[in-house]
């Protein structure tokens, strides 16, 4: 039988393309070998291309209903986008992840359509969640990212492009917005300018405003870094070299009726009654100076009619006294038949009343320290190193106004009931209408490069004391604010340069609106003038226009009573700006802080406040509102007699108190008039 043909194969028999190829030219070969690279080239640009056109490079990774987080593959960045405008209202920039050439996401929660998670291999892991949101209406969104590895140092970096950006942290030159602002990546930890001048200050929040707005909240437990870079960027993020610590925080896109100061409770707090607050700096060496310092400022003031207001003393001239009244060093059975002449008498001063200043700082010179060595309760009473093995803790010693000191340790009851009662006693024995607390910022443990227990991280030690504190009622005043903006205690802010930089005058009004933000309504502002002295004579320029500035918070404070720094008009000026704060200022105070109680709404407002979409307000840091119906545009600059003026609110009508005229909302006014003697004040 004949065999069936055999099926074909299609294979070109190898002796014949052997020998055609080998029988080519050599320009014919170059010519298949070129060919072959152009066609490679070609597919390759054509998936580049086809990629580029039909691959967004934009791409929604967690969507809800008021808006969601897109991944931007270019930038490596996270966008959040505000829906149905689709209007992107902050990009943030991934930073301690491989961000060059990001692969696109891919959803490791795709089951959970209310997450997204995705890793970086070996590098670590992003969360993004819908959170529970703050009000009806809205929507809030929880970013987590897990390091993988203890080397990864992660960094979400917030763009300044088109956003001004305001709250967080207070610094040495205070800008509003902190778009200007400058700073390397430290601890976001409170500090004290006098130690620290590119460190933060005393208030802080985890709590930052965009104006587009967006907030961003960082979780309390959080060891987190804060960076500035002028005008691009602020930096979120945590230090390396720990087991896997997150990096937490909630975007919320909100409306302006729903922004507020961080925090739900609020404090029932009201202006001092008794204002303003005279400083004393007189003679401090004995109980008897210090007595007949004070008689004699009293009696100066009531010369010059200025008998109302606070005799504040200084933490030294304090401890001089409370050593006259009750010395630490005499026994118990001998206080009693102690020299009566050396106790205070109120009446002294009468009717201005005294103000006392404590801090929680003692000199290991001191008796109590020593007494405290002796007794063996150092280790409770004062921050201690933990003890090494079979070892005793010894206190923590640091600096503190150039002594070497101990701290209290705010984390023991027994150490905290004594010092209240301390403070109670010495307030009663002193008859002090108000008791200033200092020092309460900063991590003595961190100062020092030791490691802090869990209990005092970050700024627990201002927290904890000033909820403790907040036990002696609503005369007290501390230095410092975290997460205390809910207690009723005045702050009081930080000392401020005798000139007119932003860290001098130019710097009230941003500190004004940095705290009102932030919840801290009620603060006490540095004393006209400046208190850290220049190397010039006082300025009589620059008093005033303090002064007409200080005219308008909640107390007025003096450093420098007016007859020793300038002339008669300015006494005269003085005595007028006090009854303006007492009969108009105060009043208004009062009335916005039931509106701050009931809302959140800050006191002390911006200019965008009554514009919230006008780009020409969110850079305003020269003027304030308090409430929605008083504008105060001081001049902050030396030698001007005019400014320029943003009046906020299109469609509203403001009036100049001083000239009775009445100009649009909405609008600028160049070049306005004001002489040394006037302050322009517009109502609504």
């Amino acid at each position: 039988r004949a065999m069936p043909p055999a099926r074909p194969t299609g294979q070109i028999p190898e002796a014949t393309w052997t020998l055609g190829f080998r029988e080519m030219t050599e320009p014919w070969k170059g010519a298949v070998g070129c060919l072959g690279v152009a066609v490679f080239f070609a597919m390759t640009i054509g998936i580049i291309s086809w990629q580029a056109l039909e691959q967004s490079p934009e791409e929604w990774v967690l969507r809800g209903r008021a808006g969601g987080m897109l991944w931007e593959r270019r930038r490596g960045a996270l966008l959040l986008r505000a829906l149905p405008a689709g209007r992107t209202v902050a990009v943030i920039a991934v930073g301690g992840v491989p961000a060059a050439e990001p692969p696109p996401p891919r959803d490791r929660c795709w089951h959970d359509g209310g997450q997204f998670c995705y890793a970086w291999e070996e590098d670590a892991e992003l969360r993004l969640s819908l959170e529970p949101p703050p009000a009806p209406a809205t929507e809030c969104y929880g970013v987590r990212w897990t390091p993988l590895r203890p080397d990864v140092m992660l960094k979400d970096c917030f763009s300044m492009a088109n956003v001004s950006w305001y709250g967080g942290v207070s610094i040495r030159t205070q800008r509003w917005p902190l778009n200007a602002a400058e700073s390397h990546a430290q601890p976001f930890v409170s500090g004290d300018f006098g130690k620290n001048p590119a460190g933060y200050g005393p208030v802080l929040e985890r709590y930052f405003l965009g104006s587009t707005g967006v907030t961003v909240t960082v979780a309390p437990d959080v060891p987190l870094f804060l960076s500035l870079e002028s005008n691009k960027h602020f930096c979120l993020g945590t230090p390396a070299g720990r087991a896997a610590t997150p990096l937490r925080y909630l975007l919320c896109p909100l409306s302006r009726s729903l922004l507020r100061a961080p925090g739900s409770e609020r404090p029932r707090l009201l202006p001092p009654r008794r204002s303003p607050i005279w400083h004393y700096h007189g003679p401090a060496g004995s109980a008897a100076k210090i007595k007949r310092g004070l008689r004699s400022l009293a009696k100066r003031l009531k010369r010059h009619h200025l008998q109302e207001g606070v005799l504040a003393l200084g933490e030294r001239c304090t401890a001089v006294l409370a050593a006259a009244v009750r010395p630490d060093h005499v026994p118990l059975e001998r206080r009693k038949r102690h020299d009566s002449a050396r106790a205070w008498d109120p009446a002294l001063v009468a009717p201005l009343r005294l103000s006392i200043t404590l801090s929680p700082y003692t000199s290991i010179a001191s008796p109590l320290f020593l007494r405290s060595l002796r007794d063996g309760g150092a280790a409770s009473r004062w921050l201690s190193l933990p003890p090494r093995s079979g070892g005793r803790s010894v206190p923590l010693l640091t600096t503190w106004k150039g002594r070497l000191c101990a701290r209290l340790n705010v984390t023991s009851e027994a150490a905290l009931s004594w010092y209240l009662a301390r403070a109670r006693r010495l307030q009663q024995e002193l008859g002090a209408a108000y008791v200033v607390f200092e020092g309460a910022e900063g991590n003595t443990f961190l100062e020092q490069g030791v490691p802090p227990p869990t209990e005092l991280a970050g700024d627990r030690y201002t927290e904890t004391l000033a909820a403790a504190l907040a036990a002696l009622g609503n005369a007290t005043i501390i230095s410092a604010g975290a997460r205390s903006s809910h207690l009723p205690l005045f702050v009081q802010m930080s000392p401020l340069h005798a000139d007119w930089s932003h860290a001098g005058l130019k710097g009230v009004i941003p500190s004004v609106l940095h705290y009102s933000l932030l919840g801290y309504n009620f603060f006490i502002p540095d004393a006209v003038g400046g208190s850290l002295a220049a190397d010039t004579p006082r300025d009589p320029e620059l008093y005033v226009r303090w002064l007409q500035i200080v005219t308008f918070l909640p107390v007025m404070a003096f450093g420098t009573p007016p007859w020793l720094c300038c002339d008669a008009w300015v006494l005269n000026l003085t005595r007028q700006c006090i009854r303006r704060h007492r009969d108009f200022v105060v009043p208004l105070i009062i009335k916005y802080s039931e509106e701050w109680l009931r809302s959140g709404s800050p006191i002390f407002r911006p200019a965008w406040w009554l514009s919230p979409t006008d780009p020409a307000a969110f850079t305003v840091e020269d003027e304030f509102l308090i409430g929605d119906e008083v504008l105060l545009a001081p001049i902050t600059e030396k030698g001007q007699t005019w400014r320029d003026i943003y009046l906020p609110g299109e469609g509203l009508l403001w009036m100049d108190t001083n000239t009775a005229h009445v100009f649009d909302g909405g609008t600028i006014l160049r070049n306005y008039s004001a002489s040394l003697a006037e302050v322009p004040v517009f109502v609504k």
